[in-house]
């Protein structure tokens, strides 16, 4: 499996203040995807955050997007900065690159495809809230547009722990390799 420096990056996928406060004990991913960040940055692999962030009044909702409803009843606020800031425990450092998408793909209602292009991206290694939402989705994508994948399962979270579990150790083994941050950051020792 490739996995240049030069042609891979970390993916920081939805990690905001909104989405891990959902988690009922966040600790041990956000300690993981420390790890998985320093790893990256040693090795100077580009480390992007993709949030998911909207206008007041989420103009780009659609009404027939049932997800899209439960945000605009307030269950969830996703229209001011503060709501779709990374997690500050895991924050952008001023190199990093940050990218607001509009759908669950990263992909979606993104430039993170012009992106990757422009940096020679072939590798993407994925982690993020939710397992079985912004992973998935963008897993997919990536696989369908030709990219090289890894997922750090302890980097990843989903309310369902039964639904992550599936999901890190059957369907992503389809499209990616499947590994924790430990064995990545080994991989990856300089």
């Amino acid at each position: 499996m490739e996995n240049t420096n030069q042609s891979t990056a970390l993916l920081v996928l939805d990690i905001q203040g909104a989405t891990v406060n959902r988690l009922t004990d966040s600790a041990p991913l956000i300690k993981a995807l420390t790890k998985a960040i320093q790893t990256a940055r040693a090795n100077k692999m580009p480390v992007i955050y993709v949030v998911i962030g909207f206008r007041k009044g989420y103009p780009e909702m659609s009404p027939n997007n049932k997800m899209h409803a439960m945000l605009k009843s307030g269950a969830m606020s996703l229209d001011s900065e503060e709501s779709y800031r990374v997690h500050a425990s895991v924050a952008p450092q001023p190199d990093d690159i940050v990218i607001t998408k509009k759908r669950v793909s990263s992909f979606a209602g993104s430039d993170l495809e012009v992106v990757l292009r422009s940096l020679g991206i072939k590798h993407l290694v994925l982690t993020g809230i939710a397992t079985s939402r912004v992973v998935l989705a963008t897993l997919r994508e990536a696989a369908d547009k030709d990219f090289i994948l890894t997922v750090l399962s302890d980097c990843c979270a989903d309310m369902d722990e039964e639904v992550h579990r599936m999901l890190t150790t059957k369907l992503f083994l389809r499209d990616a390799e499947v590994i924790t941050a430990d064995e990545w950051s080994a991989s990856n020792q300089q």
